[in-house]
């Protein structure tokens, strides 16, 4: 038997269980092995290596990566599928199940030593997330699991836009600054509609995260991360407007960004993340 979901398995297991997508918990489930095999291959994972799956489903994805040798840790908030998908995994492969963990957790909550289960952390982070906390649940897991060496997931295509945004872009965000601290970041691919069920209205792409260190600073990740939310609140402001309130006044704010090298006239979305790092040291100073 294959090890892969084909579209009429899915429908099978959907049946089984009753189950009717909700958009509550995001619910998109991929239904094209050939897909599948895609995201897998460009995780660029290895035989052996610690994944953490968000949202697995029915295990369409999980099954991917149990293909490609791996042991995975599923974090699934639906309680139903959560009790189905060992069953599943067993039913085409006794062998595979052996390297599947599932956790009925919310992974906007969940921690580093649970996801860890005694051993070491993930080493990866490969999934399909759901449209609707994406961003949250991406960084959670980077602040939360420093051993992440590399993730890929499939978001919707303008969150991936905004994800691997270059400063100066139209869709350069707090989510591209803050996703910089943590990795260098890339657009990996394009995903139609017709590979999920139930079809959402938009496309997806795949995003690539490959960690690094964060910028070396004085302040901490959340005086940084203020920063950033503050610069981008009111995204026509000038700087020194802008931060003029975290700063105290709007003189106190351009005497920090001179300090740190920065045109006060400047707008949020022209800084990198080494900038905001600065501002902030000298914020905090």
């Amino acid at each position: 038997m294959d090890l892969l979901l084909t579209p009429n398995d899915i429908r099978r297991i959907a049946g089984a269980l009753d189950l009717k997508p909700t958009k509550q918990w995001g619910q998109n489930f991929v239904i094209d092995p050939n897909t599948v095999r895609r995201i897998v291959a460009a995780a660029g994972v290895r035989e052996g290596d610690h994944i953490v799956e968000v949202g697995p489903g029915i295990g369409s994805l999980t099954l991917g990566l149990l293909e490609a040798g791996c042991r995975v840790t599923a974090v699934e908030i639906d309680p139903a599928l959560a009790r189905a998908l060992p069953e599943t995994v067993r039913g085409r492969s006794p062998e595979a199940a052996a390297r599947l963990r599932v956790l009925h957790a919310d992974a906007l909550r969940i921690t580093r030593d649970e996801l860890a289960g005694g051993g070491a952390d993930p080493r990866a982070l490969v999934a399909n997330l759901p449209y609707n906390v994406s961003v949250p649940v991406l960084l959670h897991m980077l602040a939360e699991v420093p051993g992440l060496e590399r993730v890929l997931v499939m978001v919707q295509a303008e969150v991936a836009d905004r994800l691997a945004a270059p400063p100066g872009s139209r869709v350069y965000g707090v989510p591209s600054v803050k996703a910089q601290w943590y990795a260098e970041v890339s657009r990996a691919g394009s995903i139609g509609r017709n590979v999920f069920w139930p079809a959402p209205r938009v496309d997806s792409g795949l995003v690539a995260f490959d960690r690094r260190e964060p910028p070396v600073t004085t302040a901490s990740r959340p005086q940084v991360f203020a920063l950033v939310d503050a610069a981008f609140a009111q995204r026509r402001k000038t700087l020194r407007a802008a931060l003029s309130g975290l700063a105290g006044s709007g003189e106190a704010a351009e005497r920090a960004l001179r300090a740190a090298g920065v045109d006060p006239r400047a707008r949020g979305e022209q800084l990198r993340i080494e900038d905001y790092a600065r501002i902030a040291e000298q914020l905090a100073g």
